[in-house]
């Protein structure tokens, strides 16, 4: 792939980081209006959901400074975190 269709990958992939840190932002604001028990348990999956974060971060990062032709070999594991904070986002916002 070229190197616009590296950067284009990496802005996709920013717009959703930016967006589920927004949706774990609505569920820190859920888990403070919750009572004590609860917000318990919301506080330890946010903080799950902070890891995951991290590490999609993370392969974000190592993807943007892989040269153009290392990049496509990044990608799988890139996508394997995205799916991984995806499938975690959901499964909260679901229980909250």
């Amino acid at each position: 792939m070229s190197t616009s269709n590296k950067q284009a990958y990496q802005e996709k992939l920013q717009a959703q980081l930016d967006e589920w840190s927004a949706d774990i932002d609505k569920l820190k604001a859920k888990a403070r209006q919750a009572d004590a028990d609860a917000q318990l348990d919301y506080n330890q999956e946010i903080e799950t959901l902070k890891a995951y974060q991290a590490q999609a971060n993370a392969k974000l990062s190592e993807l943007k400074s892989a040269s153009d032709d290392a990049w496509q070999d990044l990608k799988g594991g890139t996508e394997e975190a995205w799916k991984t904070l995806q499938t975690a986002i959901k499964s909260a916002a679901d229980r909250f």
